[in-house]
This record gives structure tokens, C-alpha cells and sequence, in this order.
């Protein structure tokens, strides 16, 4: 009767919220090493003691399906902000990606083809198809039922949170926020952003701009600033033998002695394209906010005001609809040194998605960007070329 009434665990009111944050926090470190990382992008190898240890407790603690997981995730970067991303709040509204996360990845569970293109290479072993997949929600109950049985009713409260942890903050603060508020490492071709430097709560998928510039990288910090505790948790892994890292973000080198593009200034700038382009997105901000004044009332004429017309010299031109990029052209032909900026950072981005091109084509295009940079005369696009050319 005493263990129905208590539990066989008795602890004061602190130590129930420590162990519920604790439970919380395996099912994160679950889901961001084994699913994401390991699962659907393949940046580390994990040995067959952590692989089924956080198989068996997702099974245990949300009932999801490593393929369905892995295939969702995938078509997201496949098909990112485009009416057939499964969660994005640019096409849903951040509003039902909060609400209804967990929702619109039930629904895009069900759909065969999204399973078949991209579900390969997710387990296929016995457990998996007669236990993991076929009882899926089997083992949320069996959590219940130990929760109780080890803390008493308090234990229901406890599952309760275990239950609702996932759907808010991965299905709902990842996929919502993360492509909605928060700060831009990388000028990724999509709305993703870091929710927060510091990746605790979530296992270091809070740095999702990161994720989204590099979605191979099995380290989601970059900056000196990020701490990524999912990362802190894989290399002890990979000290004792239980996990090998295939891929990490590529880091900048720069030779300050360079003052020509070559293969490797090339290479450089295809490989960081999207740090590239943040860093030119940095130019372009200082640039706007001196030429405002100048351009003020030709926006006006037009019907655009400052927060709208900033967005859109921020934005990609291929993101603009027709009127509004006639619209923007308009205004910016009062200003020379935004126009050049704005046209320049066009032409820059054209160079790597030119798959057609050989490399000396591309070299050339490269060498001659940087040549117009240094004669415009315009002393934002002199300091990012002379910058550029020491890309190694």
C-alpha cells in the first residue's frame, strides 16, 4: 500500500523536479545524437551499446520511429520554407508550428513516399520492426508504469512533462522558432536561425543556423561565444571508443599574405558561401542605414516603408516577387553605393550555383568580381574583395 501511496522513491519536492529535468534531458541528448546527427545526417558513427540504449529509451519516452524520424527530418532540409517542408513556419505560420508541431509530423509520418525517398539507411533489424515500430506507443506506457511504480502518483506528473517535452521543444521551439526569431551566423538559402548560443536545453539544436549552413557537421556550435553540450556529450563518447565523428563544419583559414584568387580562394569561398554572404549581408547593413536619408522619399513614392524596404535589400532577389524587385530597383537607383552593393552581392552569390562551369571558369569569374570590387570605388566592396582574396 505504502509503495502505491509513495513509490519505492521517496524525495522532497526538489529532487522530483531534478529528476524530471534529468529524464527530460536524456530524451534530448536522445534525439539530437542519435536521431539527428546520427540517424538522418550521418555525421558520426555511434557503437551498438549507445545506439540501442537511446533507441530503446525514445521508444520508452515518445513513441517515435527512428525511419519516420529520419525521413521527416531529411525532406525538412530537402524541401526547406517550400510548401512541401513537413513543418516550416514560413508556409504554416509560426503560431501552428508552436501549437501543432508534433501534429504536422503525425501527419507527415503517414505519408508512404516521404518514407520510402527518404527513410533509407535507418535500422531494419528484428527489434526494430516487431517492437520499436509495430508497438510504438507500447513503451510510453511501460514509462508510465515505472514512473509510478517508482515515485507514486507524483510519478504520473512526471511522464506528463516527459510526454509534452518533446512535442514543445523539438517539434515546436525547433521547427518554430528556429526558423522564425533568433540571430544569423550564415546566410543559409532558408529563414533558420540560432534560438540561443548557448545549446543546454535542447541539446545544442538550438543553434539551428548553424545546423542549417552545415547539416552534416555532428558539432552544431561555430562561434567562440556557442556552446553546443550535444557535441561535449559525443566527444566523451568518442574518447571511450562509443562514437567516431565523420564530418565537422570546415573552419576559416586566411592568408593575409595572398592578393590573388586561386583554386584554393575558390574552394574557400564555395565551401563557407554562407558565411561569405553574412559577412556581406554586414556591409550592406552599415551601407543602407547611411544611404536611408537618400532613399527615404523615392520609398515613399513607391509605398514601401523602412522595415519593408530593408528586408528587402537584405533578402534574396529570387525570394522578391516581380513588382516588388521593380519596386526596389526604383529606389535604388538613388543610391550608388547600396545599387552597387545590392547588384555586386548577386553576381558574388552567381558563381556557385554556376554547377555547369569548370573551375578556371569559376576562378575567372572569381578574379574578375574581385577586380570590379577594388575599381568601384565604393570602399564597402574594396575592403570585402581585398578580404575575399585571402580565403585559404
Amino acid at each position: 500500500m505504502d509503495i502505491l501511496l509513495f513509490g519505492l522513491i521517496d524525495l522532497p519536492w526538489w529532487g522530483y523536479i531534478i529528476v524530471t529535468l534529468v529524464l527530460t534531458h536524456i530524451t534530448i541528448a536522445s534525439i539530437t545524437i542519435f536521431l539527428h546527427r546520427h540517424q538522418a545526417h550521418r555525421a558520426l558513427e555511434l557503437h551498438p551499446i549507445p545506439s540501442h540504449f537511446f533507441r530503446f529509451w525514445l521508444w520508452l519516452t515518445s513513441g517515435m520511429v527512428t525511419k519516420e524520424w529520419a525521413a521527416i527530418h531529411r525532406k525538412h532540409h530537402a524541401k526547406c520554407e517550400t510548401v512541401d517542408d513537413p513543418h516550416s513556419p514560413v508556409v504554416y505560420g509560426i503560431k501552428k508550428v508552436l501549437a501543432e508541431g508534433a501534429e504536422l509530423y503525425k501527419i507527415e509520418a503517414k505519408n508512404k513516399e516521404t518514407l520510402e525517398r527518404y527513410g533509407h539507411g535507418t535500422p531494419d533489424d528484428w527489434m526494430e520492426r516487431n517492437v520499436y515500430t509495430k508497438h510504438s506507443a507500447a513503451g510510453i506506457v511501460l514509462m508510465l508504469v515505472i514512473n509510478v511504480m517508482l515515485f507514486g502518483p507524483i510519478g504520473l506528473t512526471i511522464w506528463a512533462v516527459q510526454m509534452m517535452w518533446t512535442p514543445v521543444m523539438a517539434a515546436g521551439i525547433i521547427n518554430g522558432v528556429g526558423h522564425f526569431w533568433g540571430y544569423r551566423n550564415f546566410r543559409s538559402e532558408d529563414a533558420s536561425r540560432n534560438v540561443s548560443p548557448w545549446g543546454i536545453l535542447i541539446g545544442g539544436e538550438e543553434l539551428h543556423n548553424n545546423h542549417h549552413a552545415y547539416p552534416t557537421s555532428a558539432k552544431l556550435s561555430n562561434k567562440w561565444f556557442e556552446f553546443d553540450i550535444g557535441w561535449m556529450y559525443i566527444r566523451l563518447m568518442e574518447m571511450i571508443g562509443w562514437a567516431k565523428v565523420k564530418k565537422i563544419a570546415p573552419k576559416l583559414q586566411l592568408d593575409k599574405t595572398k592578393t590573388e584568387c586561386d583554386f584554393a580562394t575558390l574552394q574557400a569561398v564555395i565551401s563557407h558561401r554562407y558565411e561569405v554572404l553574412a559577412n556581406y549581408s554586414k556591409s550592406i547593413r552599415v551601407a543602407f542605414k547611411k544611404e536611408l536619408a537618400h532613399i527615404q522619399n523615392a520609398a515613399t513614392a513607391h509605398g514601401i516603408d523602412g522595415a519593408t524596404l530593408k528586408n528587402w535589400v537584405m533578402a534574396d532577389a529570387k525570394t522578391l516577387q516581380a513588382d516588388e524587385r521593380d519596386k526596389l530597383s526604383q529606389v535604388l537607383s538613388q543610391t550608388q553605393m547600396l545599387e552597387q552593393l545590392y547588384r555586386m552581392r548577386e553576381e558574388l552569390s552567381m558563381i556557385w550555383e554556376r554547377s555547369a562551369a569548370t573551375k578556371d571558369e569559376l576562378l575567372k569569374q572569381l578574379e574578375d568580381w574581385c577586380h570590379r570590387a577594388e575599381a568601384s570605388g565604393n570602399e564597402f566592396l574594396e575592403q570585402f574583395s581585398r578580404r575575399l582574396r585571402c580565403y585559404a
